[in-house]
């Protein structure tokens, strides 16, 4: 709509936005019209009328097989436009339309804003099934027709009250009519349902909607103003409402067709398994959060034990291969952290290997610099947690095996990824370092140290990737790793 606006009218962009207020509202014009409605507005020399957007109902048959979007009609062509638009009024006139063999009335309905006709709302009726209208069929008509007149007016949309129509209730779900003093002339079968799944013994007709939803669900403080107000279909506004039984989402519409408020729409949607469900999944995230964060906590007490253990111990081989131990406890427990503050099972891997790279750089003598470059980017909790230890394995056996004692050097670990989508996505990893490289003759695939077979088994069992070692140029080594983004199926 932007663009065909932008580019063959002279509509203003608060034009431009108050048309947008109408077309995300015109749904529920269309519903309660059983109409399609087709927006039509003059070009910027007058002589001509483009088709900016178009709504269908969902109550009744469409009266338009083809999208109407974009398409120019010269002024003369269709009179009904051009009564609308010149005189500001809404025209009914003239004999049906034959489409297609299928009968359509037209009606002319002018949007105006601030006193000035924007453009016009062509409402087109598709005839071959009306029937003898029932009384919900009748009250949707006049609902409609009141709605008609407040865009004719200018007071409808309402301005500030941008309305979310995928989260919204419907013409369908269920609709209340209300009188000037808010007490319901018309209560629809979904409605009376709805209000039936709070707790509502009788019928809805004739009961003060504000007041007796209020009873239904009362608040745990003192009344709520707001709530009777809403229901009364004093103001545009939305709410639910909980009693015991379960919960309704209610938006109210005021009926201003002359300026004077003759009565509201309300309409309302039984969402108490909505809400049930969404409560299940809040607490089964807490409890997943709240098992991460005791998990953290235990690996954590693991690792203090394992470094008491470190200090007791004479033999200088077997305190490093336990303070090996809890660098690899501890990467697990850092990934574990991170998922205890997420909502769901997927983290952000920088943060975790920048703070994996600090710890394990605390056993370098100092001289040697550990950065990384490129982006790890947002990686599952399956993907995760083995990716850490591998790291931690490969920085361990860079910072101690690449150098000598007080020895300076770099070790650099990039990551890249490749692939356009989540599924087909690879993370491409390698580690750098500018040490004295590989002994003569070493196979990475095949060497013995513990660390290297916990990277061959992480990298290529579970993760599902390859791992290799090469020498650096002009020295040094280099680990490259080649892994899904994804987790394995």
């Amino acid at each position: 709509m932007n663009d065909l606006v932008r580019q063959h009218t002279a509509l203003s962009e608060t034009d431009l936005e108050w048309l947008h207020l109408l077309v995300s509202e015109w749904q529920l014009l269309s519903d309660l019209s059983f109409a399609d409605l087709v927006l039509w507005v003059p070009t910027l020399d007058g002589s001509r009328y483009v088709s900016v957007a178009q709504m269908r109902p969902n109550t009744g048959p469409t009266s338009y097989q083809d999208d109407m979007v974009g398409h120019l009609v010269p002024r003369g062509r269709r009179p009904l436009l051009d009564a609308a638009l010149d005189e500001g009024r809404i025209v009914r006139e003239g004999d049906p339309e034959w489409r297609e063999e299928v009968p359509v009335r037209v009606e002319s309905i002018p949007v105006r804003r601030e006193g000035r006709v924007l453009g016009v709302i062509a409402r087109n009726t598709n005839l071959l099934t009306v029937r003898t209208p029932s009384r919900l069929e009748l009250t949707y008509l006049q609902s409609a027709s009141d709605l008609a007149q407040m865009i004719a007016a200018g007071s409808f949309p309402f301005p500030g009250q941008q309305v979310d129509m995928d989260a919204s209730p419907r013409v369908g779900d269920g609709l209340i009519r209300l009188d000037a003093e808010g007490v319901v002339t018309y209560a629809s079968p979904n409605a009376l349902s709805a209000y039936h799944r709070l707790g509502l013994a009788s019928d809805l007709v004739g009961q003060h909607l504000g007041s007796i939803t209020s009873e239904l669900a009362p608040s745990r403080g003192p009344v709520d103003e707001a709530l009777v107000k809403l229901a009364s279909g004093w103001a545009p506004r939305e709410t639910e409402a909980e009693g015991s039984g379960g919960v309704i989402q209610l938006r109210a519409i005021p009926l201003k067709p002359k300026g004077t408020r003759i009565g509201s729409l309300v309409l309302c949607r039984d969402v108490t398994e909505l809400r049930r469900r969404e409560r299940e999944l809040i607490t089964k995230d807490a409890t997943i959060r709240e098992i991460h964060h005791r998990v953290k906590n235990n690996l954590q007490t693991v690792a203090a034990l394992l470094r008491l253990q470190a200090r007791r111990m004479d033999s200088p081989q077997g305190r490093e291969a336990l303070n090996e131990a809890v660098r690899r406890v501890g990467s697990i427990a850092i990934v574990h952290e991170t998922l205890s503050q997420n909502l769901d099972e997927r983290v952000e891997f920088d943060e975790i290997a920048d703070r994996v790279i600090a710890m394990v750089s605390e056993i370098s003598p100092g001289k040697v610099a550990c950065r990384r470059t490129g982006r790890f980017g947002i990686l599952d909790a399956e993907v995760a947690t083995p990716l850490s230890m591998v790291l931690t394995e490969i920085l361990q056996n860079a910072l101690e095996h690449a150098f000598t004692q007080g020895e300076g050097g770099t070790v650099e670990v990039s990551a890249a990824r490749s692939g356009s989508g989540r599924d087909d996505a690879r993370l491409l990893i390698s580690v750098v370092d500018d040490g004295c490289g590989l002994p003569e003759g070493f196979d990475p695939q095949r060497a013995g140290n513990l660390g290297l077979q916990i990277v061959r088994t992480l990298v290529e069992g579970e993760l599902g990737g390859t791992f290799d070692m090469v020498a650096s140029e002009p020295r040094g080594t280099k680990v490259v790793l080649d892994i899904p983004a994804s987790p394995q199926k």
